[in-house]
């Protein structure tokens, strides 16, 4: 199984739990985001471990960590069409979501929000949709780094030594 194929699987699998937070209105939830990343960093760690496997653990750290760090950029790149996709067109409500729960936040740790003009609630609309563009790719690259990290530690290794059979 190649690292696109692993890659394709993991981003559906994201996007399933993504699409199912949203049904069930708990997608803006603090804690539903780290069910995304626990999924992510595990199916890094499974699939760096699958391909030590395949190769009959004749692999070094580096492979390891290359092949699970390729998986991590195929699913990243699905899942950043995913967000464009879904910001856009599946769920347009969404940054409008999200500046409201910000708002309601805000007055609840008792920080006063002033009332924003339209062209106020159009800039922080911008820089949302920039933070949440930008969150996708950087957060799952450092979560997609560690699980390759988790997964090239713990995956057992018998690297062949280029030496070690050469004819005299």
């Amino acid at each position: 199984m190649s690292h696109i194929t692993k890659g394709l699987l993991l981003a559906l699998v994201v996007i399933v739990i993504s699409l199912v937070g949203h049904v069930l209105n708990i997608d803006l939830e603090s804690w539903f985001g780290w069910i995304s990343m626990g999924v992510f960093i595990l199916a890094i760690v499974w699939s760096v471990n699958y391909y030590g496997t395949q190769m009959n653990n004749a692999v070094t750290f580096g492979n390891l960590f290359a092949h699970g760090f390729k998986v991590a950029a195929v699913a990243i790149c699905i899942t950043f069409l995913y967000t464009l996709l879904s910001m856009y067109v599946l769920f347009p409500d969404s940054i409008d979501r999200i500046l409201q729960k910000g708002m309601e936040q805000a007055a609840k740790d008792g920080r006063a929000m002033p009332d924003m003009s339209e062209d106020q609630m159009q800039m922080a609309k911008k820089v949302t949709t920039a933070f949440i563009l930008a969150g996708v790719v950087l957060i799952n690259l450092v979560v997609g780094a560690i699980g390759s990290l988790i997964g090239a530690a713990i995956t057992k290794k018998k690297p062949q030594d280029p030496f070690g059979n050469q004819p005299m």
